[in-house]
């Protein structure tokens, strides 16, 4: 839902947000994540690692999704709580994208430190995250 007003002789546009993350924001499709593998850009804070591409055949803005290496995580147990953090500190952070970026992008995260964080401090590097993938949008525009 989008909500207009007119201050000033400025449209503003204010953009209603569900704070969920649908089957339609999942990045799932195989052919495009080889594609994010080998032709996306990357952006760093420790211990999250982001790896996005713009698209033209995404029926969604921003398709995201979450990896843990098996590498540094034998247990599943704890790469599914450390993806399903990862996943929280995006969804309650990710209107920071919707209203800053322009085009469709699918984007990974992945978990890079071998030991686990609390909840804090991951929502904390997420929107650092969040924000340096806008800047690094806005200088390439």
């Amino acid at each position: 839902m989008k909500i207009l007003f007119l201050a000033e002789n400025y449209l503003l546009i204010f953009v209603r947000m569900r704070f969920t993350f649908g089957k339609e924001e999942k990045l799932k499709s195989r052919k495009q994540i080889e594609k994010l593998f080998a032709e996306g850009n990357t952006v760093k804070e420790f211990p999250i690692l982001m790896k996005f591409l713009k698209v033209d055949e995404s029926d969604f803005p921003v398709k995201a999704a979450f990896s843990v290496p098996k590498r540094n995580f034998k247990l599943a147990v704890h790469r599914n709580r450390i993806k399903r953090l990862l996943r929280e500190a995006y969804r309650l952070n990710k209107h920071i994208l919707f209203n800053n970026i322009e085009g469709k992008y699918v984007i990974m995260f992945i978990y890079t430190d071998k030991t686990e964080w609390n909840y804090v401090d991951l929502e904390e590097k997420m929107i650092i995250v969040l924000n340096k993938f806008i800047k690094k949008q806005k200088t390439e525009i």
